[in-house]
């Protein structure tokens, strides 16, 4: 569904690289949405294998739609409900092989496999989450987990 552009080096190296262009890119801005947009289409061009990439941010304990890379999706996620709701609810990564084994998953595509949410956690208080979903089953591995927790961690700083 992407473009994505090479990047060489190993995964880890990898990671640092576009962690490294995110905060280039968002160094002096200070709007969410912005910056968030940015975050998204990078990670858009950056992962192969994916087929959305985004956020939703918490609005009273409820998570709503902010700005992504992929085709339409759920507008509203209750805290606790599917991969997205249980990261926030419980603020902790979601690493899902098979997303159709995980009981309440939210199907907003039908072409997703595995999914990937990291909470975006700021002072003790959930914004939100990063939301990376796959065609691929079980696209997603430990690397995968640290570097974007690693991407999430340096764009909290800017929101």
């Amino acid at each position: 569904m992407f473009q994505t552009t090479p990047y060489s080096g190993t995964k880890a190296e990898q990671y640092s690289l576009v962690t490294k262009q995110l905060e280039a890119l968002l160094a002096g801005e200070t709007n969410q949405v912005a910056n968030l947009s940015n975050a998204s289409a990078l990670l858009g061009q950056f992962l192969p294998n994916i087929n959305w990439a985004g956020f939703y941010l918490n609005e009273n304990e409820e998570l709503v739609l902010g700005p992504f890379q992929g085709l339409p999706a759920c507008v509203r996620i209750p805290f606790g409900k599917g991969v997205c709701g249980t990261a926030a609810a419980e603020g902790k990564t979601m690493r899902i092989k098979d997303v159709h084994a995980f009981p309440g998953h939210i199907a907003c595509d039908a072409a997703s496999r595995s999914e990937i949410v990291i909470p975006l956690i700021k002072d003790g208080k959930v914004l939100g989450v990063l939301d990376i979903d796959s065609p691929e089953t079980n696209r997603f591995d430990e690397e995968d987990e640290k570097g974007l927790v690693q991407f999430a961690e340096a764009l909290i700083r800017f929101l």
